[in-house]
């Protein structure tokens, strides 16, 4: 018997085989969960198919565009019809903004980068949770999980616009796990360390922060995607029961140190 057997995870965000979200599902697959999936367009949707097969099981494949409250609607109306006794776990892995936003002077954000930024990256984990919350409140609780960045809270050349996001994303999580935690409800982030991921790539100086960490951190030693899915898997299971409105550091260490 698997951590997670017996339940349903939403996992949102998988674009390729180096995401986070994909290490995420493939952990979640390995302890039992039933999976449903969703993707932003139908090249999402191809690279997702792609990928089912190294999987225990067939998920279901749905769309999902964050910016659009009637596509989180659809997503909720399939899930209830779908899911009778309501659904365990949401994994919210979804951030974005204009890499011209990233790679510029941060004092010259524009205010629609600034604002796309908080909406996709940060304002999505409070309507996804909305529309989630009756449905994990019907299975008796579960988890919601997100994922966020030492940038939110230091400077960190070139992430600019993203830092301000995932900010605004962890204390979201916060008022989330006050307002949710009465239907056992518990809502978490995982601050992950640098992995070249898809989003990774668009942020100019990831190669210097894969290798500051092998030089600096604690543990001398870059994360891999598969050390995020067990640290979600942990959040999501009977294990972390007790545990709500916490940022957990999964980056060999590097955010103990100072300068």
């Amino acid at each position: 018997m698997g951590l997670l057997e017996g339940t349903v995870a939403l996992v949102t965000g998988i674009a390729n085989k180096r995401s986070m979200a994909w290490g995420i599902a493939q952990a979640f697959d390995r302890e039992g969960a039933r999976l449903v999936l969703t993707y932003q367009h139908q090249r999402f949707r191809e690279n997702l198919e792609e990928l089912v097969p190294e999987l225990g099981q067939t998920p279901a494949l749905i769309e999902l565009d964050v910016a659009s409250d009637g596509s989180i609607a659809a997503l909720g109306t399939w899930l209830a019809q779908q899911c009778a006794d309501g659904i365990q776990c949401v994994v919210h892995s979804i951030a974005y903004a204009e890499r011209h936003d990233l790679e510029g002077r941060f004092v010259d954000t524009s205010r629609e980068g600034f604002l796309t930024a908080q909406n996709i990256s940060a304002y999505s984990l409070v309507a996804l949770s909305r529309m989630a919350a009756p449905l994990l409140a019907k299975a008796g609780g579960g988890a919601i999980l997100t994922l966020t960045h030492l940038g939110s809270t230091r400077v960190m050349p070139n992430y600019n616009v993203m830092g301000t996001a995932k900010a605004s994303l962890e204390s979201a999580v916060r008022y989330l796990a006050y307002e949710l935690g009465r239907d056992r409800i518990r809502v978490n982030a995982i601050s992950a360390g640098p992995v070249k991921t898809l989003a990774a790539s668009g942020v100019r100086g990831i190669s210097q922060a894969l290798r500051m960490t092998e030089e600096r951190a604690p543990i001398p030693e870059n994360i891999t995607t598969q050390d995020v899915g067990n640290a979600a898997v942990f959040l999501a299971s009977p294990w972390a029961t007790h545990i709500t409105g916490q940022i957990l550091f999964v980056d060999s260490g590097f955010h103990i140190l100072g300068a």
